[in-house]
């Protein structure tokens, strides 16, 4: 299941984020966004009633992008993939990533918070969660404490 992709936002999502079939929360984050023009089209909400004027502006937006500029993004990580064990650190790994300037979708945060807050981490994850990964982006103190 992903949390966010590439094409999220009309392609203007820097991350894409699943959980791994092979355990933990995979981020890969994009070394460079395509430009649409100005005169792309407005978004279409994807519900029943929108289905056909949806798949028209889709199928219009592909076509911008054959043609689109790719411009690198210019941050520490891009290009970088990181896999973390829990809903928590990838959460807070997307909001590091936020905040330092790539377009991390505020809903799939929201989501592995959910999912976390759903999932209590154990003692040996919350130390792990407090202890210096070394790829520049803090895991935010988790202040639960076994008894």
């Amino acid at each position: 299941m992903s949390y966010c992709r590439w094409s999220s936002d009309d392609f203007q999502c820097d991350i894409y984020c699943y959980e791994s079939v092979h355990g933990g929360y995979v981020i890969d984050i994009a070394s460079n966004r395509p430009v649409l023009p100005d005169d792309a089209p407005p978004q279409v909400a994807f519900d029943q009633d929108n289905l056909t004027a949806y798949i028209a502006r889709h199928a219009t937006v592909m076509r911008m992008l054959d043609t689109a500029e790719r411009r690198p993004i210019g941050l520490p990580l891009d290009g970088e993939s990181f896999t973390d064990a829990t809903p928590h650190e990838a959460a807070e790994r997307l909001q590091g990533l936020k905040d330092m300037g790539y377009n991390v979708p505020q809903y799939a945060i929201d989501e592995l918070r959910e999912e976390a807050a759903d999932a209590p981490l154990t003692r040996t994850q919350r130390q792990a969660n407090n202890a210096d990964r070394g790829d520049g982006i803090p895991i935010e103190g988790d202040t639960n404490r076994d008894e």
